[in-house]
């Protein structure tokens, strides 16, 4: 099952920069190198079985816009199932940018009625600490008042920390048919294990696609599982740039223990448990023999 997404947003907003770091393992350090994109740079991603997002990342210089929504307008914007629009949250050209955002809003309802729309708010690791949730509730504001009848997700994010993950980790799950069935099973999977949590990442982007929570138990950090996909992504480059493979993960002390290890062929999965008398033996056990169901599932994604 393709499903077409469409990245766009004005020339140097940082779309490819994002694109490149979920995707293509890029560092954000190493994004600087990245050129601007001519016309529209195309890229299938396989994620979860049959699931494959067509992704086109489209240049965002004036004359490719205006083509965009003229000569290209049926085929940049027919059977599309996602438009992401980037804004540069410093932007010197904020109405310009509106103009081109209700263009493809336009496009889409023309073309693609069904399709899901998100916003990012980008670079807001220029924006002081203090001010950044006033600058982002402003332009997320103006954003809902400009979409019309359109509903629109708006998120924060840089390049620079987990929000990135946050934003395309919903962005991805939106699109698989049947992530309420992979919910339900996480959610046993934990009671099952006795977990205070389970998570459950895409093996490649290691964005988070489901996890399961004792409301209890709950950490208070709200950002964590994107942080754990921040960090383990890392950690899994610099293994790959020693000849090393990341297979999985063990840390304990006398609060918590938590396991990473792959799950099935497309994801791998988290086990955080915090009853002492748990060996590990046992919670290792247990992902090992949960793993044919969650197989099961994965390939039913069609």
């Amino acid at each position: 099952m393709k499903q077409k997404v469409l990245l766009m947003g004005k020339s140097g907003s940082g779309k490819t920069s994002m694109r490149s770091i979920i995707f293509a393992n890029y560092i954000a350090r190493d994004t600087r190198r990245l050129g601007a994109t001519i016309d529209v740079e195309h890229s299938h991603v396989r994620f979860l079985g049959d699931l494959v997002l067509n992704l086109w990342d489209c240049g965002g210089q004036e004359l490719f816009m205006e083509n965009y929504f003229a000569s290209q307008r049926h085929h940049i914007f027919k059977n599309v199932a996602v438009l992401i629009y980037v804004f540069d949250v410093e932007t010197r050209e904020l109405e310009k940018d509106y103009h081109y955002y209700q263009s493809c809003l336009s496009s889409i309802a023309e073309n693609s009625r069904d399709a899901k729309i998100f916003c990012l708010i980008h670079k807001m690791d220029l924006v002081p600490e203090d001010h950044r949730d006033q600058v982002f509730a402003e332009r997320e504001a103006e954003l809902r008042r400009r979409s019309v009848q359109m509903d629109v997700t708006c998120f924060r994010t840089s390049i620079w920390d987990e929000t990135l993950y946050k934003a395309w980790s919903s962005i991805v799950v939106s699109l698989i048919p049947n992530v309420g069935n992979i919910q339900n099973n996480l959610n046993n999977f934990a009671k099952i294990m006795d977990a205070d949590e389970v998570v459950l990442f895409e093996r490649a982007t290691f964005l988070v696609i489901s996890h399961a929570s004792d409301e209890k138990k709950r950490p208070r950090d709200p950002h964590r599982f994107e942080k754990i996909s921040n960090i383990i992504k890392q950690f899994k480059l610099s293994c790959s740039k020693t000849s090393a493979q990341f297979q999985s993960m063990e840390v304990k002390n006398e609060n918590f223990a938590a396991y990473i290890d792959t799950f099935t062929s497309n994801t791998y999965v988290m086990v955080i448990l915090t009853d002492p008398t748990i060996p590990s033996a046992t919670a290792l056990y247990n992902v090992r023999h949960a793993r044919k169901q969650f197989d099961e599932m994965e390939s039913a994604v069609k």
